[in-house]
């Protein structure tokens, strides 16, 4: 089992705390690197990117489509902030994996 530092384990559960917490957890993390941190880092970017998502179907395809990323979205972060809370990497099936591979640039 990995071990995960009392500052990765916090920098991973603020990058969930809004928006604006994954941009300070993504700062926070650049100094003293973390592989938990980035992994819930780039969880949280992907989370943030399908509420984007959601928004713009929910305005111009249409209502439903809006409604149902977005509550799938909503489910996917709060799984989330509870595995970074419990020390401990969810794995969702096609997403976990991609925001992996899609978001290397924020290691």
């Amino acid at each position: 089992m990995e071990h995960i530092s009392k500052k990765g384990k916090q920098i991973a559960v603020i990058s969930y705390i809004t928006f604006i917490g994954l941009f300070i957890a993504y700062f926070m993390n650049r100094d003293e690197r973390s592989a938990f941190a980035t992994f819930h880092i780039k969880m949280m970017f992907g989370w943030v990117l399908l509420l984007f998502i959601s928004q713009v179907s929910y305005q111009y395809i249409h209502l439903v489509a809006g409604d149902v990323v977005w509550f799938l979205s909503f489910i996917g972060w709060v799984l989330s902030l509870i595995s970074a809370v419990q020390e401990k990497r969810i794995m969702i099936p096609f997403l976990t994996e991609n925001f992996q591979k899609w978001f290397r640039f924020l290691e």
